[in-house]
This record gives C-alpha cells, structure tokens and sequence, in this order.
C-alpha cells in the first residue's frame, strides 16, 4: 500500500476514534486544507467524507470547502469535486500579475487562476474564496488594485487579502538576513492594507475580519466558527482540535501518524488551558472580527480574568484604540493596521 493510499486510511481510522470527540454536536462544516487535499483523487475524498458522514451527525446544508492552488484545479478535477459533494472552494491565487507570483516562487501562473475560476463558475462553484497577497517588492499600489478589480470583476463572494510577512525559518526571511532580499518595505503593507479596506467597502464587501472580506451572508461558516472559538476537531498530521477548555494537536510526521493509527492510536499532544490562556485566545480571534467580544464571556472566566481586562481595556478605550458598546468590546477602525500590537497590550502573561 503506497503512503497516500496508508494516510487516507489512517484518517479514516482518526475520524471512527474520534467520533465522540464533539459530544454529538450537528456538524455544519467540513474543510479539507493544509498540505495539499487536492493531490487526493475523487474516490479518496469520497471515502472520508463517507466516513465523516457515517460517525458525525451532519447538516445538510454543511459548507464543505476543499483548498487548493489553481494549477491543481483542471476542469476535470472541479466536476469530481463537485460530484461528490464539495460546495465551495478556496484558491490560492495571491496575484494575478506574473511577477508576483514568480517572486513569491509559487508553481501556477496568472493564466491558470483566470481559467481555475471561470471554470469553477461555469460549473456551478457559486461559493469561492481566493487568496491575495499584498506588500510584496513587486506589487505596486497600481497592480494591487487591480488584483483586487479583478477578483470583484469575477464576482468572488469571499476575499482573503494577507499582508507579506517575513516568518523565521523561512527562505525569504533567510535571503534577508544573506542580503540577497531587501528587508520588507512595512509603510507599503499598511497602504495597501488602508486600500484594501477602503476599496473593498465601495464594492460591497463587508470587511469581517482582519484578513477577510466578504460579500453580504458570505462569511466563511469555518473560519467564524474558529474566530468564535467554537469547538472543532482536525484529523490527519498537524491537525489542530479544540474542545471548549481542552487544546491538542497530532504529530506532523507523515510515517508517525500513519504508523500509530495503524496500531489504533491516535499520536497527540494535548493541553488543558488555564483561564488565561483561554482569555487570551478569545482576544486575539474575537477582536480580529466585526463581532468583536463579549465582555459577559471574558466576565465568566472569572474575577481575576476580568479584573485584569478591565484595567488593561480602560486606557485602550479611552484612547479609542478600542470600543466598547452594548456589553461588547471592537477595534477602533484606525486600530487594524496595528491590529496585534493592540490585542497583545490586554494579553494576561
């Protein structure tokens, strides 16, 4: 049995183990991503979702979201997904200028992303998301909006805009730190992060997290399920689950996790969270959002948690770097760029 055919075995055996995981919670999305879910052919992705379907109690109006780049999306491989099941799609698209994307070394080309999409629409992919990358050396404010034309040209009902950001470990942050990449221009991300917004809202999008933007009812349901810190479980290597109060995260090596499930173990690490971290969690995915935060949610962790956000939000808001109306507490507008930095100073450590 070759390693694709193990690990979608393998999966299959997680998501039997973990059938009880989300206490008999309904179900109401599904989201194959990370790694690269578009190598599985139809009949893999079938098997899982028969799996999840046969051990979870499902909506039947789920929003099951495959991730993929655009050169993995033929026309072939759209009608497969959809006929068994996947209703929205999420594209890797980051730019539809070729020197984007050959600076950001990524393996399609602008041509693909254009046919990926009219593909998807001309079959009948209603729900799609594409990926955009801002603040790059050879993305001009020019080339930025109309990446951004583009994409509302197509009438993509969801946007994810992500700034350029150097990671450690990474060959970009490595080619700075050898000279042979300018370090990142930062006052260019913010522009084009003010631009993003503004321009986005004259076409209609609602700016509902920091990253992302979407069309009136179009929130993505999987991604505001995590914001809200709603539970949710992951399956397959690096898979990340959360239960309310409990964190666990499976081992990444491919061979490990297989090779433990094939002895019906599941390989993870688990962490019970404090109240802080809790606290902490929920400011730094709830602030990020239009929805911002419930004061009563953070006052139920505890007068020890509250007392402290109390002292650490009352400068903020008096700053108006944040807001606080109707028992619920948002970044100030002019707080996103700066959205970290913000969240970071009601931190508990």
């Amino acid at each position: 049995m070759g390693l694709k055919e193990s690990m979608v075995e393998a999966i299959c055996q997680e998501i039997e183990i973990q059938k009880n995981f989300l206490n008999g919670d309904i179900i109401n999305t599904i989201y194959f991503g990370g790694g690269t879910p578009s190598v599985l052919n139809q009949a893999e992705l079938n098997t899982i979702l028969k799996k999840i379907n046969n051990n979870f109690p499902v909506d039947a109006q789920a929003e099951i979201t495959l991730e993929a780049n655009p050169d993995d999306l033929s026309l072939v491989k759209l009608q497969q997904l959809k006929a068994i099941g996947i209703n929205r799609l999420s594209v890797g698209v980051q730019s539809f200028f070729e020197e984007d994307l050959k600076w950001m070394n990524r393996s399609h080309d602008a041509q693909q992303s254009h046919d990926c999409i009219l593909n998807a629409q001309k079959i009948g992919f209603n729900d799609i998301s594409i990926d955009l990358i801002f603040g790059s050396p050879t993305t001009t404010h020019d080339n930025w909006l109309s990446n951004l034309t583009q994409a509302c040209d197509y009438k993509i009902p969801h946007l994810s805009c992500y700034g350029l950001t150097v990671e450690p470990g990474t060959a970009l942050n490595h080619f700075i730190d050898s000279g042979k990449q300018k370090p990142l221009d930062e006052s260019l991300n913010a522009i084009q992060f003010e631009k993003t917004i503004s321009f986005l809202k004259a076409n209609g999008y609602i700016h509902y997290e920091i990253s992302n933007y979407c069309l009136p009812g179009q929130e993505s349901k999987h991604n505001s399920n995590y914001w809200k810190q709603e539970k949710y479980l992951g399956v397959g290597p690096a898979a990340h689950s959360f239960n309310s109060d409990t964190r666990r995260w499976n081992a990444a090596h491919n061979k490990q996790y297989v090779d433990a499930l094939t002895e019906g173990r599941i390989p993870y690490t688990e962490e019970k969270l404090k109240k802080k971290d809790i606290y902490n969690e929920y400011l730094l995915t709830g602030l990020r959002t239009h929805w911002g935060c419930d004061i009563e949610k953070i006052k139920s962790l505890g007068d020890e948690v509250f007392h402290y956000f109390t002292a650490a939000a009352e400068e903020l808001i008096q700053n108006e770097k944040l807001i606080k109306s109707d028992g619920t507490i948002f970044l100030h507008k002019d707080s996103k760029v700066i959205a970290d930095t913000i969240i970071s100073e009601l931190f508990m450590t």
